[in-house]
């Protein structure tokens, strides 16, 4: 029987098409971006409030290049980018995902004109990429405070001090 990938992955959404799909998704439109190497609850849960604070949300992961530059560990990602991506679409919340390679999501953000800017609590709002344009065409941004305390880096920390 030949592989049929599953529906989720439909989600998944190359930049060059962003346009395209997103003309077909329900407005206001969430934008929020992260790395998602791991994936654990405090992930799950921030990306169930930021889909409340819209009717579609849009999740851009960094590419692993990208994600190698952030500084996180020369072994990280963990996961590869398609794996990342395949998780988040899986999410129930989650709408369309896609990617970048530079160091920020701005393109992303200007690709897609959200309605809202998220991310999570340890980003003040005046920091976060893409706020001055969101706010500058009438969206709003949003720092989301954390409800549980999680971190792939301690994730990873305590694993490696189990061996």
């Amino acid at each position: 029987m030949p592989y049929a990938p599953p529906s989720f992955e439909a989600k998944i959404c190359a930049p060059e098409a962003l346009a395209e799909r997103l003309a077909a998704v329900a407005r206001p439109l969430v934008f929020t971006n992260g790395c998602f190497d791991i994936l654990h609850r405090g992930h799950a849960t921030y990306l169930a409030q930021a889909r409340a604070l819209g009717n579609s949300l849009l999740v851009a992961v960094n590419s692993d290049a990208s994600v190698r530059r952030l500084g996180k560990g020369d072994d990280r990602p963990l996961n590869p980018l398609e794996d990342r991506l395949a998780v988040l679409a899986a999410l129930e919340c989650v709408t369309l995902v896609t990617w970048f390679d530079e160091d920020t999501p701005l393109a992303r953000i200007l690709d897609s004109r959200p309605d809202v800017l998220v991310k999570g609590g340890d980003w003040p709002v005046e920091r976060i990429v893409g706020s001055a344009e969101v706010l500058g065409w009438g969206g709003a941004v949003h720092s989301i405070p954390f409800r549980h305390q999680r971190s792939t880096t301690e994730l990873i920390g305590r694993i490696r001090t189990q061996r």
